[in-house]
């Protein structure tokens, strides 16, 4: 059954960035789109790339290696009919929690 886990702390992800995670042995990417959060995995489908090292533009991460870009909100990518998995994004007490 799916629980949430802390992932870090929201002050860790400025506006506009973001940052690659360990949560329950899986590594995810963190972005602070505007003030909301958004969990996606962290390996692009098409050739492994960092997602969270990616360029942020509102709710649209490009992959760094091959500028594949995804939507945060769906998972679904802008460039192909391919999609990354998307987890739950919730903030208690300054802690971001990710489902997983």
């Amino acid at each position: 059954m799916p629980s949430f886990v802390k992932a870090c702390s929201a002050a860790d992800i400025a506006p506009g960035t973001g940052k690659t995670v360990t949560v329950g042995g899986r590594e995810l990417a963190l972005f602070n789109a505007d003030g909301t959060f958004y969990a996606i995995d962290n390996e692009c489908p098409h050739r492994s790339g960092p997602l969270g090292e990616g360029e942020l533009e509102g709710c649209i991460v490009t992959c760094p290696w091959h500028a594949w870009q995804f939507d945060l909100k769906t998972g679904e990518s802008i460039t192909d009919d391919t999609k990354v998995a998307t987890h739950a994004v919730k903030v208690e007490g300054g802690d971001l929690l990710v489902e997983v």
